[in-house]
């Protein structure tokens, strides 16, 4: 059972300080190839991860979990979660959400299923990038 201290810890704050400004840089990106460069929803979300998560490692490693070595399975563990995270997320985001908002626009249904696929991708990578990708003795001790 995870201890919800070790969640709601210092490192959290830290990692949403991060993800705030990756969402944001993400996101306006995510949305302006959606919105005005004629991408779709998978292209326009794809293009955001993969980008912002390059950022993302290193902000992660050294800011928010202090990580100063180097592996080959940290950075595996980091790619499959990035990857697990947002096929998840955007996966199951577009059809809820579509369902839901079944009497709207197309360009309404995608622009809010990726702004959920966002939150939910936020939590799916905050807990496999602490438990999986940046895992420290504390935390499997925890």
């Amino acid at each position: 059972m995870i201890n919800l201290n070790c969640i709601f810890d210092p490192t959290f704050f830290r990692f949403i300080l991060v993800g705030c400004v990756n969402t944001l840089a993400g996101s306006a990106l995510m949305f302006t190839l959606y919105n005005l460069a004629g991408f779709s929803y998978w292209p326009s979300s794809a293009l955001n991860y993969f980008l912002t998560s390059i950022l993302s490692f290193f902000l992660n490693k050294y800011f928010t979990f202090k990580t100063k070595h180097w592996s080959v399975k940290m950075v595996i563990a980091f790619i499959l979660t990035i990857v697990v995270s947002y096929v998840a997320a955007y996966g199951a985001a577009k059809p809820v959400i579509h369902h839901i908002l079944k009497n709207h626009s197309q360009k309404i249904r995608d622009n809010i299923s990726m702004l959920a696929g966002t939150c939910l991708f936020t939590t799916l990578n905050y807990l496999g990038q602490r438990f999986a990708a940046f895992r420290t003795k504390d935390t499997e001790e925890e």
